[in-house]
């Protein structure tokens, strides 16, 4: 399912900030007038896309729009080349991720599945059918029946499926017969993109998820029993199934072997979030796990990733939990439904729910009260053009002085190769002097006026190790 019409995937905002800082936003967005491999094009392959206002984002399909955001409610987001979101095919960011890799002498080996793996004090032995590999670390990616995560031992628990819902390509004998758009029924809830596209789902336990191969007769059933509409199908082009299971690993790490992605959590793909979760978790784990492997990283700086990324995970589940709530058949849910659309095209819910959806609201507590520090930097323009976010595509920290202060330079140059010195008055300085960046875009620290020396030295050493003697 990597391509249309079921391929889409929404990009948020921590995640297109990612790929700005590396250079590669370019590469990610697809051509404006961008075709799939079956000549469709990506502008025509969602009803949502084809309405007169410009949709926003959706809860549990209830939608909220472009006209009712205020974005003045995030004074730390600046506007620049990072959008807020972005659509994407999972089939064109693949090709994009994976070029990359290759770029960078990456190895990649496809079709060997992990069979089973051993850790020891010093490394890792994964066997791959045939083969060994050994390394000093292992990061199990490898989705939500994870064979590292069941080889290792990782407790994974959560909340069993209320529903089966299906993603269909078909031909109908009558495609008038059925609305466009998402509809909730007696018995469920669908989608219909004409002619054919259909996403649907029925409460029934996830009975039917992966039982068995989905004919052209169970789709039909389904489709019948959802809509409530007798819909003759005549041809089943794709179809798939999935779930709202929502598991948990309780823990990332385990010795040296580490959890990410669908391997760490699972849940329903309301809403988009799986993607961009997997993708902030590799970009929290991969500076801290290189720093650890190159020797300077600072005592419990691998310790963090789990800190950090497990209750954005956990949030997501909830945030999945609560869409199922509200898609339920029942007076219940269809009240909740009716209140939640009244507060989501209000300015402060349609806000509120962009936060959530886009992943501005992210935040990780790092345990220091400016209301910046563990938020994503602010994307400054210096006078002479450059921009704060095109100037860490290398990959490291990054130690930004609005006022160019002499002992905020010489800091920096405690922790030379590992924190870069960016200088210059800035345009929309948001009364900062001086801000301490991540490699992964997170703000360390930050200072208003006359910054504390010892205090950035401190918040260096705490993320970056131990400065140059």
């Amino acid at each position: 399912m990597k391509r249309l019409p079921f391929g889409m995937r929404g990009l948020t905002a921590p995640t297109i900030d990612a790929f700005y800082r590396r250079g590669m936003l370019d590469s990610v967005k697809l051509p404006e007038h961008a075709l799939d491999g079956s000549g469709k094009s990506v502008a025509s392959s969602a009803h949502w896309l084809q309405q007169e206002r410009r949709p926003a984002g959706h809860f549990a399909g209830i939608q909220f729009f472009h006209d009712r955001i205020d974005p003045a409610r995030w004074p730390y987001r600046l506007p620049g080349p990072a959008g807020t979101n972005m659509a994407v095919t999972m089939e064109h960011l693949e090709h994009v991720l994976a070029t990359r890799a290759l770029s960078m002498g990456v190895e990649i080996r496809r079709g060997c599945g992990v069979e089973g793996f051993e850790q020891a004090d010093d490394g890792v032995t994964v066997r791959t059918g045939d083969d060994v590999a050994r390394g000093r670390w292992l990061v199990g990616c490898d989705g939500g029946r994870s064979t590292v995560r069941k080889v290792g031992g990782f407790m994974f628990s959560g909340t069993e499926p209320e529903f089966t819902g299906y993603s269909v390509e078909v031909e109908m004998a009558d495609p008038d017969g059925l609305q466009p758009g998402r509809h909730y029924t007696p018995t469920g809830m669908y989608t219909f993109t004409a002619p054919g596209t259909i996403a649907m789902v029925e409460f029934d336990g996830g009975a039917c998820h992966r039982l068995s191969p989905i004919t052209l007769e169970h789709a039909e059933a389904v489709l019948r029993r959802v809509s409530g509409v007798d819909v003759s199908l005549t041809a089943l082009r794709v179809a798939a199934t999935w779930t709202d299971r929502a598991y948990q690993a309780t823990t990332y790490r385990s010795g040296r072997v580490l959890l990410a992605g669908d391997a760490a959590h699972i849940h329903s793909p309301l809403g988009g979030q799986g993607l961009n979760l997997g993708v902030g978790d590799a970009l929290n784990v991969g500076w801290k796990l290189a720093a650890t492997i190159r020797g300077h990283a600072p005592d419990g700086l691998l310790d963090t990733y789990q800190i950090e990324r497990h209750p954005a995970g956990a949030q997501v589940l909830d945030w999945s939990r609560a869409q199922v709530a509200i898609m339920r058949p029942g007076p219940s849910s269809r009240a909740l439904e009716s209140i939640v659309r009244d507060l989501i095209d209000t300015r402060d819910g349609a806000t509120y729910f962009a936060e959530r959806v886009w992943g501005v609201a992210l935040r990780y507590d790092l345990g220091d009260p400016h209301p910046l520090v563990g938020r994503s930097v602010p994307d400054f323009e210096l006078q002479d053009g450059r921009r704060i976010g095109e100037l860490m595509a290398d990959g490291k920290g990054t130690l930004v002085d609005l006022d160019a202060a002499g002992p905020l330079r010489a800091l920096a140059g405690r922790w030379v190769g590992r924190v870069n010195y960016i200088a210059g008055e800035a345009r929309g300085r948001l009364d900062l002097s001086a801000i301490l960046v991540r490699p992964d875009g997170v703000v360390a620290w930050a200072s208003g006026e006359n910054p504390n020396v010892e205090l950035a030295a401190h918040a260096a050493e705490r993320w970056f190790g131990a400065p140059e003697e």
